[in-house]
């Protein structure tokens, strides 16, 4: 294979979901793709660890908008059926308040509705087909206006995108009112509140802050949730071959120290050992606080914005187990609500692990067909702030954390084998993991009507620097990084073929660079 121009070659830094997406689909294009990551393996937060000798998903747990990565695997010359195996559970989520109020929430809809009515009554019932309906109409009105589309601005810009003077779209997504406060006039039962709001957690922030407009998660799990066989990170891998197949060269264990700047624009970056790869774009599968905050090197800050600490999303303690559990009867999804949200969220902002937490716990061995005999795998989360480089946990915290959580566990009649084998994982581990975030595992905080306009988006302040990732837009979550990947790749080509047509690079001996075929953008 001929050596790639100059002009052809793309560094991408981070091997998270986002990265691994642009890489897989800018090889498919033609591009010479370098992936340079710091660990030792792909996955960003998409990763797990060994405990007591079976490997615990450490990360994302929840697998939906699967046509996302059928459109990614398509574009990139394969199938997404080709390299991972899906399943749909039946039940989505069990959850419960005490050992006597438990919920489940169905695959189909129509029994989810049945199970709510028998929970807190035919009036419940009627409110969850509104709430519904409601969450598709906002999903329906943002899904390729913002969703699938690159970063917009408010009003103007969106109301261009979802039709001109289209007053009625933008009172629909209900941007100006609290996520709780409108769950309130769809149920009258504190639980069902509770138990959909959820869904703000799902991108690191309150429902008490969060707009409503974050309804539309709903939506999208009624979409379809699947479970991956291998767990979340057999989909890393599969996104790792996929660019191996397109001609991806992938480097793990390579911290990047500087992304190089010159005349103005990104031209590669600088490894931590002192190496140089020069490239005509670059694209950052990191936090923008990152950048921000010179990670990257002094000519890098400028390209995004800093983050307030007081902005930044949700952290968590995990503690990633390998266990015997008894007294209740574990789903793959279960949540355990505290008798007091709003106590729990304020604990937080304050910039303390709740006393009281609610806690999702994943059985990762659950659902797939085989009998649980003896320990199983678990993953178990509790939200804390995000203050991993101001505060020290110290062992005292973390016991009294654990503590916590499992009386939480008990009050619902979960019980977990003592003493708990099992890695913890807190808001210091992540920042060290993720830098400049303390911690924050889904970028800046979804509070307030303009949080999804201030989100980072693909373009930078230096031009032919990009960003992708779950921290950037549309938002968090592996679906959301899969879609900043893909408008990553797009504006990445885009660029480049535009340079190419009518702006011809002198490279290095004064050659000038013929235009390339390249396929469309999308």
């Amino acid at each position: 294979m001929a050596q790639a121009q100059p002009e052809q070659q793309i560094v991408v830094i981070g091997a998270g979901i986002g990265g691994l997406v642009s890489a897989a689909l800018l090889g498919a294009r033609g591009y010479a793709v370098t992936v340079v990551e710091k660990e030792a393996g792909p996955g960003g937060k998409v990763r797990q660890i060994g405990v007591d000798g079976r490997p615990v998903d450490a990360g994302p747990t929840v697998f939906t908008l699967r046509d996302v990565f059928e459109d990614i695997f398509t574009a990139a010359g394969s199938s997404l059926s080709d390299h991972v195996t899906l399943r749909e559970p039946a039940v989505l989520a069990r959850h419960a308040w005490d050992h006597t109020a438990q919920l489940d929430l169905h695959a189909d809809p129509q029994h989810s509705e049945a199970a709510i009515g028998d929970f807190a009554g035919a009036a419940a019932a009627r409110g969850y087909r509104a709430f519904r309906a409601e969450a598709q109409c906002i999903h329906t009105i943002l899904d390729k206006s913002m969703m699938r589309a690159g970063k917009v601005s408010w009003p103007l810009p969106l109301m261009w995108r979802i039709g001109l003077l289209r007053f009625g779209d933008l009172a629909a997504i209900r941007p100006y009112e609290s996520l709780w406060k409108v769950l309130g006039e769809h149920f009258a039962d504190p639980r069902l509140r509770q138990l959909f709001g959820r869904y703000s957690t799902y991108c690191g922030s309150s429902p008490f802050a969060t707009p409503a407009t974050l309804m539309l998660v709903a939506h999208v799990e009624a979409l379809g949730v699947w479970l991956i066989d291998g767990g979340m990170s057999a989909l890393a891998d599969a996104l790792v071959r996929l660019g191996y197949a397109n001609g991806v060269t992938f480097r793990f264990g390579a911290p990047v120290e500087t992304v190089l700047v010159e005349r103005g624009r990104a031209a590669g970056v600088i490894l931590a050992g002192g190496e140089r790869l020069a490239a005509a774009a670059v694209i950052v599968n990191a936090d923008p606080a990152a950048l921000a905050a010179g990670c990257f090197g002094a000519d890098a800050a400028r390209a995004a914005a800093p983050l307030p600490a007081g902005r930044r999303s949700l952290s968590a303690l995990t503690w990633l187990a390998h266990a015997k559990t008894s007294g209740f009867p574990l789903e793959r999804h279960n949540v355990f609500f505290s008798p007091d949200y709003p106590a729990e969220f304020r604990a937080i902002a304050g910039g303390a692990p709740p006393a009281d937490p609610s806690v999702y716990v994943c059985a990762q061995d659950r659902d797939t067909g085989l009998a649980v005999t003896g320990r199983e795998r678990l993953q178990i989360i509790v939200n804390a702030p995000a203050n991993g480089d101001s505060h020290a946990y110290t062992p005292k915290e973390i016991d009294r954390c654990g503590q916590a959580m499992t009386a939480s566990l008990q009050r619902c009649g979960l019980i977990l084998e003592h003493p708990l084998v099992h890695e913890l994982v807190h808001p210091q581990t992540f920042a060290q993991l993720f830098p400049a975030t303390g911690g924050a595992l889904y970028g800046r905080a979804s509070h307030g009507w303009a949080a999804s306009f201030l989100r980072q988006g693909t373009r930078t302040r230096i031009p032919g620097l990009f960003c992708a990732g779950g921290s950037t837009h549309p938002g968090a979550g592996v679906p959301m990084a899969a879609l900043s990947g893909q408008l990553a790749a797009a504006t990445t080509a885009q660029m480049l073929a535009s340079m190419r047509r009518f702006h011809p690079v002198a490279m290095p001996g004064g050659m000038s660079m013929r235009s390339a075929t390249t396929a469309a953008t999308g």
